[in-house]
């Protein structure tokens, strides 16, 4: 389970590895676009929502000591969403051949 911290305050968000390492992909690729989005995400305590924008501080921290394979269909699918007028709600990994 790695950890998303998000802000200068340095609230954290507990994410499973796999999940954290797309999502990385997906925040760097909006930002240095220079596209700010909205990000959602369920918890056990609930829904949070932050504006990810180039200017609040981010950490990605992961637990495991290799990298996940990035599955380039998953974040091809959540780059959509994170261009939506909804933002980036994380959505299940597409089942394929080279994930």
């Amino acid at each position: 389970m790695g950890t998303l911290v998000y802000g200068s305050q340095g609230r954290t968000f507990d994410v499973e590895d796999r999940l954290l390492a797309h999502l990385r992909v997906v925040f760097m690729n909006k930002l240095r676009r220079n596209e700010p989005f909205m990000f959602h995400r369920s918890t056990d305590s609930g829904l949070f929502s932050v504006w990810v924008h180039p200017a609040v501080p981010m950490v990605f921290l992961f637990s495991g000591s290799r990298p996940p394979t990035i599955n380039r269909h998953w974040v091809e699918a959540l780059m959509l969403e994170a261009g939506g007028t909804n933002g980036l709600r994380v959505i299940p990994e597409p089942a394929t051949a080279d994930a």
